[in-house]
């Protein structure tokens, strides 16, 4: 069953929505005369927990993953991360491309496994959940469309287990189809909660050892058996990382926290709020003095505190 169309200009999705039940006629196999051709110009998206299966298949923290594997790219101007695959050096091939095929095939990336099928997740501003519609990616070089094989997307997706991947990634989505939808009613985020998010959802190794800690443990009130199965477990602590996220960035209270000590940290971070402006009106008047002893007005030359600007000028004079 169709949906309405969208235009989606210059690309290879073909601007239909489908639901699961959609036929489709595709295969991809050794043999095919287009064989390895997506895999030499790659453009993958991966998600967190595509990252936990690469770099588990490849023996390595999900931090020396990250450095090694991938680059980092903005979702929207100013706004959270994504990650993308890194190419071969100088080209456009992914770094797992053999002649006989994928060298992580079983841990391969989501985007791999639906290829020709794109996931389109959609959040409507009075609905809580996100709904996933499909469409067929079409492109020139791409021969596996002309094979004779029908069976739905439903079956497709089965097949190919991205059901296990879009379950362990839904939070995650609905972290950034959240950010979206809110639009200016939540700002844009600081470069702290950026920093939060990339690390909370790609880098779970270092994210672990930040849940680890005795402060954050304390600062939340949960079971010692829970703590147990959220740090033994990255899947279990993705998820956490997805509440925990929900909470900090967007108010969802679903971690109970201890009170007592959450306000005792407030008052701490006003408390230093506070001293950091003291500083810049200390600053600001230091500044304003030295220019009035120059001969020069601040306010009617338009002039406003700038620290650089406050080095350079201390070290003319």
């Amino acid at each position: 069953m169709s949906q309405p169309k969208i235009p989606i200009p210059g690309s290879p999705v073909m601007p239909t929505m489908f639901d699961e039940r959609k036929e489709i006629q595709f295969s991809c196999h050794k043999g095919i005369g287009c064989w390895n051709a997506c895999c030499a110009n790659i453009d993958i998206t991966l998600t967190p927990y595509d990252i936990i299966r690469l770099k588990r298949r490849l023996g390595i923290s999900s931090t020396q993953f990250l450095r090694d594997y991938t680059v980092p790219y903005e979702m929207e101007k100013d706004g959270i991360a994504g990650v993308k695959f890194r190419p071969v050096e100088g080209g456009t091939a992914c770094r797992f491309m053999q002649p006989e095929g994928c060298a992580v095939y079983e841990d391969r990336p989501t985007a791999c496994r639906y290829y020709p099928v794109a996931l389109l997740s959609m959040r409507r501003q009075d609905e809580y959940t996100d709904t996933q519609s499909y469409a067929l990616v079409k492109e020139e070089h791409c021969q596996g469309h002309e094979v004779a094989r029908t069976l739905t997307i439903a079956e497709y997706r089965k097949e190919q287990g991205v059901e296990e991947y879009d379950d362990l990634a839904r939070g995650w989505r609905q972290l950034i189809l959240k950010k979206k939808s809110s639009g200016p009613a939540i700002g844009t985020p600081s470069l702290k909660s950026r920093q939060l998010f990339f690390i909370a959802c790609y880098d779970i190794d270092t994210f672990r050892d930040f849940v680890e800690s005795e402060s954050f443990q304390k600062l939340f009130i949960m079971p010692p058996e829970e703590w147990q199965e959220i740090l033994g477990d990255d899947e279990h602590l993705l998820q956490f990382a997805f509440r925990y996220l929900k909470q900090v960035l967007f108010g969802e209270m679903t971690i109970p926290l201890n009170d007592e000590l959450a306000k005792e940290r407030l008052e701490k971070l006003r408390q230093r709020q506070a001293e950091l402006e003291r500083e810049a009106a200390e600053k600001r008047a230091q500044y304003e003095k030295m220019m009035l002893e120059e001969g020069i007005d601040p306010e009617a030359a338009g002039l406003e505190y700038d620290p650089e600007a406050e080095k350079k000028y201390c070290a003319d004079i």
